[in-house]
């Protein structure tokens, strides 16, 4: 499990991008680096970590599912995921 933190810090990121978005695009439509430049660091997209939604692990995610390979692997042995099962040969 990731830090509650760090998780909490995703969810701030996430909240500043949407936030600034209309602004960012106004500022990189005009060409005006120096006006994107004084805006928050972490109001750009591009600092977004995809997390898994359950544990917030941020490595091996899987984006069709939202959750990490681990998590899946477990839920989809246990049958909690539709139209998936293991595979046999």
């Amino acid at each position: 499990m990731a830090k509650e933190s760090m998780k909490a810090r995703e969810v701030k990121r996430v909240k500043l991008a949407t936030k600034y978005a209309a602004r960012r695009a106004a500022f990189k439509a005009e060409g005006n680096y120096v006006a994107l430049s004084t805006l928050p660091r972490n109001s750009s997209p591009i600092r977004q970590r995809n997390r898994c939604k359950l544990t917030g692990r941020p490595r091996g995610y899987m984006r069709q599912f939202g959750i990490s390979r681990i998590t899946f692997r477990e839920m989809a042995s246990k049958g909690l995921i539709p139209g998936v099962r293991k595979a046999s040969w």
